[in-house]
Protein backbone atom coordinates (compact mmCIF):
# COMPACT_ATOMS: atom_id res chain seq x y z
CA UNK A 1 0.00 0.00 0.00
CA UNK A 2 1.96 3.01 1.29
CA UNK A 3 5.00 1.53 -0.82
CA UNK A 4 3.43 1.43 -4.55
CA UNK A 5 4.22 4.54 -5.73
CA UNK A 6 8.00 4.54 -4.68
CA UNK A 7 8.06 1.18 -6.17
CA UNK A 8 6.25 2.48 -9.57
CA UNK A 9 9.19 5.36 -9.52
CA UNK A 10 11.72 3.13 -9.27
CA UNK A 11 10.85 0.91 -12.00
CA UNK A 12 10.19 3.71 -14.25
CA UNK A 13 13.64 4.85 -13.35
CA UNK A 14 16.63 3.97 -15.88
CA UNK A 15 19.19 4.54 -12.86
CA UNK A 16 17.36 2.25 -10.64
CA UNK A 17 16.72 -1.32 -10.57
CA UNK A 18 14.46 -2.86 -8.10
CA UNK A 19 13.88 -5.37 -5.93
CA UNK A 20 11.29 -6.09 -3.84
CA UNK A 21 11.45 -8.58 -0.93
CA UNK A 22 8.13 -9.58 0.59
CA UNK A 23 7.68 -10.50 4.53
CA UNK A 24 5.64 -10.14 7.23
CA UNK A 25 1.64 -10.37 7.38
CA UNK A 26 1.67 -9.92 3.31
CA UNK A 27 2.74 -14.39 3.29
CA UNK A 28 -0.01 -15.08 5.99
CA UNK A 29 -3.68 -16.30 5.00
CA UNK A 30 -4.65 -14.82 8.48
CA UNK A 31 -3.76 -11.66 7.42
CA UNK A 32 -5.06 -11.70 3.71
CA UNK A 33 -2.13 -13.12 1.81
CA UNK A 34 -1.83 -9.91 0.28
CA UNK A 35 1.04 -11.28 -1.80
CA UNK A 36 -1.97 -11.45 -4.21
CA UNK A 37 -2.57 -8.29 -4.40
CA UNK A 38 1.25 -6.92 -4.85
CA UNK A 39 1.55 -9.61 -7.75
CA UNK A 40 -1.80 -8.33 -9.27
CA UNK A 41 -0.61 -4.68 -9.38
CA UNK A 42 2.04 -5.91 -11.60
CA UNK A 43 5.19 -6.34 -9.32
CA UNK A 44 7.21 -9.48 -8.93
CA UNK A 45 8.60 -10.69 -5.97
CA UNK A 46 12.97 -11.64 -5.52
CA UNK A 47 12.47 -12.95 -2.30
CA UNK A 48 9.61 -14.15 0.05
CA UNK A 49 10.92 -13.76 3.61
CA UNK A 50 8.46 -16.42 5.52
CA UNK A 51 8.64 -15.26 9.25
CA UNK A 52 5.85 -15.07 11.11
CA UNK A 53 4.71 -17.88 13.52
CA UNK A 54 0.95 -18.34 14.35
CA UNK A 55 0.81 -16.86 18.16
CA UNK A 56 0.36 -13.18 19.21
CA UNK A 57 2.63 -13.75 22.43
CA UNK A 58 5.76 -12.16 23.20
CA UNK A 59 7.73 -14.68 22.81
CA UNK A 60 6.25 -15.60 19.91
CA UNK A 61 6.83 -12.43 18.11
CA UNK A 62 10.81 -12.57 19.47
CA UNK A 63 10.94 -15.52 17.59
CA UNK A 64 9.43 -14.52 14.04
CA UNK A 65 11.83 -11.59 15.00
CA UNK A 66 14.81 -14.28 14.67
CA UNK A 67 13.48 -16.19 11.68
CA UNK A 68 13.09 -12.77 10.39
CA UNK A 69 16.45 -12.13 10.65
CA UNK A 70 17.94 -15.40 9.73
CA UNK A 71 15.98 -15.04 5.85
CA UNK A 72 16.60 -11.48 5.42
CA UNK A 73 20.33 -12.60 5.56
CA UNK A 74 20.17 -15.10 3.20
CA UNK A 75 18.07 -12.98 1.01
CA UNK A 76 20.12 -10.13 1.16
CA UNK A 77 23.27 -12.52 0.81
CA UNK A 78 21.45 -13.48 -2.61
CA UNK A 79 20.31 -10.40 -4.33
CA UNK A 80 23.75 -8.17 -3.18
CA UNK A 81 21.67 -4.72 -2.94
CA UNK A 82 23.36 -1.33 -3.41
CA UNK A 83 20.78 -0.11 -0.65
CA UNK A 84 17.93 -1.67 1.09
CA UNK A 85 14.62 0.88 1.29
CA UNK A 86 12.56 0.29 4.73
CA UNK A 87 9.22 2.22 5.80
CA UNK A 88 8.10 1.98 9.45
CA UNK A 89 8.87 0.86 13.09
CA UNK A 90 7.56 -2.60 12.36
CA UNK A 91 9.16 -5.41 13.87
CA UNK A 92 9.66 -7.41 10.56
CA UNK A 93 11.47 -4.21 9.06
CA UNK A 94 13.59 -4.00 12.30
CA UNK A 95 14.33 -8.16 11.20
CA UNK A 96 15.64 -6.70 8.13
CA UNK A 97 17.38 -3.99 9.54
CA UNK A 98 19.59 -6.56 11.24
CA UNK A 99 20.46 -8.25 8.65
CA UNK A 100 21.42 -5.23 6.20
CA UNK A 101 23.32 -3.90 8.87
CA UNK A 102 25.55 -6.81 8.89
CA UNK A 103 25.75 -7.47 5.58
CA UNK A 104 27.27 -3.58 5.13
CA UNK A 105 24.05 -3.05 2.94
CA UNK A 106 22.87 0.61 3.34
CA UNK A 107 20.09 1.90 4.74
CA UNK A 108 17.38 4.37 3.63
CA UNK A 109 14.54 4.39 6.09
CA UNK A 110 10.98 6.14 5.47
CA UNK A 111 8.70 8.18 8.31
CA UNK A 112 11.89 8.13 10.94
CA UNK A 113 11.25 10.65 13.77
CA UNK A 114 7.76 9.81 14.40
CA UNK A 115 6.49 9.23 18.20
CA UNK A 116 3.93 6.19 19.25
CA UNK A 117 4.71 6.57 22.86
CA UNK A 118 2.41 3.43 23.38
CA UNK A 119 3.76 1.02 21.30
CA UNK A 120 7.43 -1.22 21.28
CA UNK A 121 7.29 0.53 17.82
CA UNK A 122 8.62 3.25 19.01
CA UNK A 123 11.94 2.29 20.49
CA UNK A 124 12.24 0.07 16.94
CA UNK A 125 11.57 3.37 14.67
CA UNK A 126 14.75 5.07 16.48
CA UNK A 127 16.65 2.16 16.13
CA UNK A 128 15.97 1.65 12.62
CA UNK A 129 16.91 5.62 12.89
CA UNK A 130 20.51 5.15 13.96
CA UNK A 131 21.17 1.72 11.70
CA UNK A 132 20.10 3.62 8.48
CA UNK A 133 21.83 5.96 6.39
CA UNK A 134 19.60 8.12 4.55
CA UNK A 135 16.73 9.30 5.62
CA UNK A 136 12.70 10.60 4.47
CA UNK A 137 10.65 11.72 7.18
CA UNK A 138 6.89 13.40 6.86
CA UNK A 139 7.34 16.74 8.59
CA UNK A 140 10.39 19.27 9.58
CA UNK A 141 9.43 18.58 12.96
CA UNK A 142 10.38 14.77 12.35
CA UNK A 143 13.32 15.86 10.51
CA UNK A 144 14.54 17.88 13.55
CA UNK A 145 13.89 14.91 15.60
CA UNK A 146 15.90 12.63 13.67
CA UNK A 147 18.84 15.48 13.85
CA UNK A 148 18.50 15.46 17.64
CA UNK A 149 19.54 11.36 16.93
CA UNK A 150 22.33 12.08 15.80
CA UNK A 151 22.14 11.78 12.41
CA UNK A 152 23.87 14.40 9.77
CA UNK A 153 21.11 17.30 8.43
CA UNK A 154 22.43 16.49 4.66
CA UNK A 155 21.03 12.88 4.74
CA UNK A 156 17.79 13.89 6.15
CA UNK A 157 15.00 14.85 4.00
CA UNK A 158 10.95 16.51 4.25
CA UNK A 159 9.52 14.65 1.79
CA UNK A 160 5.91 13.93 2.93
CA UNK A 161 3.71 11.07 4.13
CA UNK A 162 3.58 8.31 1.68
CA UNK A 163 0.34 7.89 2.37
CA UNK A 164 -1.12 11.33 0.54
CA UNK A 165 0.63 10.36 -2.74
CA UNK A 166 -2.04 7.45 -3.01
CA UNK A 167 -4.69 10.32 -2.18
CA UNK A 168 -3.73 12.62 -4.94
CA UNK A 169 -2.73 9.92 -7.73
CA UNK A 170 -5.41 6.95 -7.39
CA UNK A 171 -9.21 7.67 -8.62
CA UNK A 172 -11.18 6.54 -5.31
CA UNK A 173 -14.48 4.27 -5.76
CA UNK A 174 -17.47 6.29 -5.81
CA UNK A 175 -19.78 4.81 -3.01
CA UNK A 176 -21.57 2.53 -5.19
CA UNK A 177 -18.75 1.14 -6.84
CA UNK A 178 -17.23 0.53 -3.29
CA UNK A 179 -20.49 -1.27 -1.96
CA UNK A 180 -20.15 -3.68 -5.25
CA UNK A 181 -16.38 -3.73 -4.78
CA UNK A 182 -16.61 -5.11 -0.77
CA UNK A 183 -20.48 -6.64 -1.18
CA UNK A 184 -21.94 -4.54 1.46
CA UNK A 185 -24.00 -1.45 1.09
CA UNK A 186 -22.30 1.59 1.91
CA UNK A 187 -24.78 3.77 0.63
CA UNK A 188 -25.50 4.95 4.13
CA UNK A 189 -23.76 6.18 6.29
CA UNK A 190 -21.09 4.71 8.04
CA UNK A 191 -18.01 4.40 10.24
CA UNK A 192 -14.72 3.16 9.23
CA UNK A 193 -12.94 1.41 12.41
CA UNK A 194 -9.59 -0.09 12.89
CA UNK A 195 -7.94 -1.08 16.28
CA UNK A 196 -4.76 -2.80 17.12
CA UNK A 197 -3.65 -3.46 20.06
CA UNK A 198 -1.37 -0.93 22.24
CA UNK A 199 1.91 -2.90 22.70
CA UNK A 200 3.24 -0.87 25.91
CA UNK A 201 -0.01 -1.13 28.01
CA UNK A 202 -1.08 -3.88 30.22
CA UNK A 203 -2.98 -6.52 28.55
CA UNK A 204 -6.07 -4.58 27.88
CA UNK A 205 -6.71 -5.44 24.38
CA UNK A 206 -9.78 -7.25 24.16
CA UNK A 207 -10.81 -4.70 27.24
CA UNK A 208 -10.18 -1.25 25.22
CA UNK A 209 -11.97 -2.83 21.88
CA UNK A 210 -14.71 -3.71 24.00
CA UNK A 211 -15.49 -0.18 24.95
CA UNK A 212 -14.93 0.71 21.50
CA UNK A 213 -17.31 -1.41 19.92
CA UNK A 214 -19.78 -0.70 22.91
CA UNK A 215 -19.47 2.87 22.40
CA UNK A 216 -20.93 2.44 18.21
CA UNK A 217 -24.24 1.06 20.07
CA UNK A 218 -24.90 4.77 20.61
CA UNK A 219 -24.79 5.13 17.08
CA UNK A 220 -27.15 2.56 15.40
CA UNK A 221 -28.22 4.53 12.60
CA UNK A 222 -24.68 4.29 11.45
CA UNK A 223 -23.10 1.31 9.66
CA UNK A 224 -19.82 0.32 10.53
CA UNK A 225 -16.61 -1.14 8.22
CA UNK A 226 -14.13 -2.84 10.35
CA UNK A 227 -10.48 -4.00 8.69
CA UNK A 228 -8.11 -6.51 10.24
CA UNK A 229 -5.76 -6.27 12.83
CA UNK A 230 -2.47 -6.26 12.89
CA UNK A 231 0.71 -9.13 13.90
CA UNK A 232 1.36 -6.93 16.80
CA UNK A 233 1.37 -9.01 20.30
CA UNK A 234 -2.15 -9.37 21.70
CA UNK A 235 -4.32 -9.51 18.45
CA UNK A 236 -5.92 -12.58 18.90
CA UNK A 237 -8.28 -11.29 22.04
CA UNK A 238 -8.58 -7.95 19.18
CA UNK A 239 -9.64 -9.93 16.42
CA UNK A 240 -12.69 -12.06 18.80
CA UNK A 241 -13.87 -8.62 20.03
CA UNK A 242 -14.22 -7.92 16.29
CA UNK A 243 -16.05 -11.41 15.18
CA UNK A 244 -18.21 -10.95 18.02
CA UNK A 245 -19.68 -7.66 17.09
CA UNK A 246 -19.71 -8.24 13.34
CA UNK A 247 -21.53 -11.85 15.08
CA UNK A 248 -24.15 -9.45 16.88
CA UNK A 249 -24.88 -7.05 14.13
CA UNK A 250 -25.51 -8.98 10.49
CA UNK A 251 -26.54 -6.41 8.00
CA UNK A 252 -25.03 -3.66 9.75
CA UNK A 253 -21.44 -4.14 10.23
CA UNK A 254 -18.60 -5.42 7.48
CA UNK A 255 -15.21 -6.91 8.43
CA UNK A 256 -12.24 -7.53 6.36
CA UNK A 257 -8.70 -8.71 7.27
CA UNK A 258 -7.77 -6.47 4.15
CA UNK A 259 -9.41 -4.16 2.33
CA UNK A 260 -6.43 -3.45 -0.44
CA UNK A 261 -5.39 0.20 -0.55
CA UNK A 262 -8.06 1.46 -3.20
CA UNK A 263 -10.94 0.13 -1.52
CA UNK A 264 -9.57 1.27 1.96
CA UNK A 265 -8.62 4.63 1.06
CA UNK A 266 -12.68 4.68 -0.88
CA UNK A 267 -13.90 4.00 2.28
CA UNK A 268 -12.51 6.09 4.29
CA UNK A 269 -13.05 9.29 1.77
CA UNK A 270 -16.71 8.34 2.34
CA UNK A 271 -17.26 7.83 5.92
CA UNK A 272 -18.41 9.87 8.07
CA UNK A 273 -15.72 9.17 10.94
CA UNK A 274 -12.44 7.16 11.15
CA UNK A 275 -12.84 5.18 14.59
CA UNK A 276 -9.70 3.72 16.22
CA UNK A 277 -6.32 3.81 16.36
CA UNK A 278 -4.74 3.34 13.22
CA UNK A 279 -2.08 5.97 11.86
CA UNK A 280 -3.75 6.01 9.09
CA UNK A 281 -6.57 7.86 11.04
CA UNK A 282 -4.15 10.62 11.78
CA UNK A 283 -2.22 11.04 7.82
CA UNK A 284 -4.84 10.22 5.64
CA UNK A 285 -8.01 10.43 6.79
CA UNK A 286 -7.32 14.20 7.27
CA UNK A 287 -5.81 14.77 3.85
CA UNK A 288 -9.01 12.84 2.71
CA UNK A 289 -10.95 16.28 5.41
CA UNK A 290 -12.47 13.08 7.09
CA UNK A 291 -12.72 13.42 11.06
CA UNK A 292 -10.90 11.26 13.24
CA UNK A 293 -11.99 9.84 16.63
CA UNK A 294 -8.15 8.52 18.01
CA UNK A 295 -8.56 6.25 20.93
CA UNK A 296 -6.15 5.69 23.26
CA UNK A 297 -2.37 6.05 23.37
CA UNK A 298 -1.03 3.97 20.32
CA UNK A 299 -0.48 6.88 18.80
CA UNK A 300 0.04 9.65 21.45
CA UNK A 301 3.12 11.95 20.01
CA UNK A 302 2.50 12.15 16.34
CA UNK A 303 1.83 15.31 14.63
CA UNK A 304 -2.28 16.14 14.86
CA UNK A 305 -4.01 17.56 11.82
CA UNK A 306 -7.10 19.87 13.45
CA UNK A 307 -9.57 17.22 12.06
CA UNK A 308 -8.28 14.44 14.53
CA UNK A 309 -10.00 13.91 18.24
CA UNK A 310 -8.08 12.51 20.93
CA UNK A 311 -10.30 10.42 23.56
CA UNK A 312 -9.37 7.73 26.38
CA UNK A 313 -10.07 4.08 26.03
CA UNK A 314 -13.38 4.68 27.17
CA UNK A 315 -16.76 3.74 26.35
CA UNK A 316 -18.18 7.10 27.53
CA UNK A 317 -15.44 8.90 25.97
CA UNK A 318 -15.17 7.00 22.55
CA UNK A 319 -18.99 7.45 22.22
CA UNK A 320 -18.29 11.81 23.18
CA UNK A 321 -15.46 11.64 20.70
CA UNK A 322 -17.86 10.33 17.69
CA UNK A 323 -20.87 12.57 18.74
CA UNK A 324 -18.70 15.48 18.47
CA UNK A 325 -16.92 14.36 14.94
CA UNK A 326 -20.55 14.19 13.46
CA UNK A 327 -21.37 17.65 14.75
CA UNK A 328 -21.78 20.00 11.29
CA UNK A 329 -19.79 22.75 13.14
CA UNK A 330 -16.49 20.31 13.51
CA UNK A 331 -16.79 19.22 9.44
CA UNK A 332 -17.19 22.78 8.43
CA UNK A 333 -14.43 23.56 10.71
CA UNK A 334 -12.08 20.97 9.20
CA UNK A 335 -12.94 21.42 5.63
CA UNK A 336 -10.26 24.21 4.56
CA UNK A 337 -7.97 22.47 7.33
CA UNK A 338 -4.23 21.98 5.44
CA UNK A 339 -2.82 18.79 6.07
CA UNK A 340 0.56 18.28 7.92
CA UNK A 341 1.88 15.57 5.69
CA UNK A 342 2.97 16.90 1.91
CA UNK A 343 1.35 17.19 -1.18
CA UNK A 344 1.44 14.19 -2.49
CA UNK A 345 4.60 14.13 -4.20
CA UNK A 346 6.72 11.66 -1.89
CA UNK A 347 7.61 8.79 -4.00
CA UNK A 348 9.51 11.60 -6.58
CA UNK A 349 11.53 13.34 -4.20
CA UNK A 350 12.36 9.67 -2.58
CA UNK A 351 13.63 8.31 -6.31
CA UNK A 352 15.24 11.67 -6.82
CA UNK A 353 17.56 10.91 -3.38
CA UNK A 354 17.93 7.11 -4.53
CA UNK A 355 19.40 8.00 -7.88
CA UNK A 356 21.55 10.77 -7.48
CA UNK A 357 23.21 10.46 -3.92
CA UNK A 358 26.60 8.64 -4.23
CA UNK A 359 27.23 5.05 -2.43
CA UNK A 360 30.70 5.63 -1.55
CA UNK A 361 31.26 6.11 1.64
CA UNK A 362 27.48 5.79 2.75
CA UNK A 363 28.22 3.51 5.13
CA UNK A 364 30.51 5.45 7.44
CA UNK A 365 28.36 8.15 9.55
CA UNK A 366 29.55 10.70 12.06
CA UNK A 367 27.64 11.48 14.90
CA UNK A 368 25.88 14.46 14.65
CA UNK A 369 26.10 16.84 17.44
CA UNK A 370 23.42 19.54 18.37
CA UNK A 371 25.14 22.99 19.05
Amino acid sequence: GLLYWLLKEIQADPALQLQLVVTGMHLSPRFGMTINQIEADGFVPDARVEMLLSSDSAVGIAKSMGLGTIGFAEALDRLRPDILVVLGDRFEIFSAAQAAMLARVPIAHIHGGELTEGLVDEAIRHSLTKMSHLHFVATDEYRNRVIQLGESPQRVWTVGACGIDAIRRMRLLDRDELSVAIGFDVTSPYFVVTYHPVTLADDQAACAAGALFAALESFPEHKVVVTGVNADTGHGAVSREIEAFAAAHPGRVFSSVSLGQSRYLSALAHADAVIGNSSSGLIEAPALKVPTVNVGDRQRGRVRAPSVIDVSDSEQAIASGIARALTPGFRAAIRDAECPFGDGHSAEKIVKVLAEWPLQGLLIKQFHDLA
